[in-house]
């Protein structure tokens, strides 16, 4: 399959860069000969016999929902991707087939493409570039139909996480729960989201000035805010949370808006601003739903996102 769609004369395995999640296979770096490109990187699907979830959630729905993730990722790739440009610059796709229980997608190594930097921590021009690429993609796709993606985004989407949503000992928060999904899932202006935005994915340029992502097993429709406050949490301490929140979303908007315009969408941009920022504090305590229900421990949980999330309670 490499050498036929890279036109390579000959490959060769190197590294494995990362196993997936709870044991569903690896990704893998392959060099190349005789090829345009010195290397192309491997996702390797191929479902385990018996699940290792690292928190415990292993159950046939946690598994159909991994299923599915793969399955939207090829169709992502094969369908979509091609969309995105250099202001939201992901890996090109080569390939991707199915064969029984393995999924493969050969991917353009973005190490190779001058993407080779990984990090844990950003400034806030940092910030701000990632912020950017999620505009630049939330205004690539707004008004689209997910086909053949997920039709709400996101991994944490309350229908896909009923177990996580049983075991939360916050009762006001689970009853809430169906609301304020429906209040994101219904807003008036949809667009596709990454659905898994967190710096992690995220790869940079050496001079940190470029960025691209990776991870679409979660992308879909929805609100663009579901991206942007989960990116955030990923990145930004309670305390810089607050400081720099709203000059933050300002610079999100703001680069929505020329994105918006350069693609030619005939919407009301300022209409839009005002209906994502007042669905900001909702897609917080989104994920603030998950994190209580699937670990109450996570580092993630502190006393700023408690608070917005009881604050969107009280307006409900």
């Amino acid at each position: 399959m490499i050498i036929q769609a890279s036109g390579a004369s000959s490959t060769e395995r190197g590294e494995v860069i990362q196993s997936l999640w709870s044991g569903y296979g690896e990704i893998v770096r392959y060099s190349l000969s005789g090829a345009d490109v010195p290397s192309v990187v491997i996702k390797h699907v191929k479902f385990p016999s018996a699940v290792n979830h690292p928190r415990g959630w292993h159950n046939d729905h946690a598994h159909q929902r991994k299923v599915k993730s793969y399955e939207v990722e090829m169709h992502w790739y094969h369908d979509w991707a091609k969309r995105c440009d250099d202001a939201c610059r992901i890996p090109h796709s080569y390939a991707s087939q199915a064969h029984g229980d393995e999924h493969i997608m050969i991917l353009e190594d973005l190490d190779a493409a001058g993407f080779p930097a990984r990090q844990n921590q950003l400034d806030l021009h940092g910030i701000q570039l990632c912020l950017s690429w999620l505009a630049s993609f939330h205004a690539t796709f707004l008004g689209d139909n997910p086909s053949g993606l997920w039709p709400v985004g996101s991994y944490w989407h309350l229908a896909t996480r009923p177990d996580e949503l049983a075991v939360m000992d916050d009762d006001a928060l689970r009853d809430a729960a169906p609301i304020i999904d429906s209040m994101l899932s219904n807003c008036h202006y949809k667009t596709i989201i990454h659905g898994d935005a967190k710096l992690a994915n995220f790869c940079f340029s050496t001079d940190g000035e470029r960025v691209a992502a990776v991870d679409f097993q979660y992308v879909g429709g929805g609100c663009g805010m579901k991206d942007v406050a989960y990116f955030l949490s990923s990145c930004l301490s309670d305390r810089d949370h607050e400081q720099y929140e709203e000059v933050l979303l300002s610079h999100y908007f703001d680069t929505l808006k020329v994105a918006i315009i350069q693609h030619g969408h005939s919407v009301d941009v300022d209409l839009l601003e005002h209906e994502w920022r007042s669905l900001f504090p909702v897609a917080q305590a989104d994920f603030y739903r998950f994190l209580v229900g699937w670990m109450p421990t996570h580092w993630k949980i502190n006393d700023y996102n408690k608070r917005i999330a009881m604050e969107v309670l009280k307006s409900l």
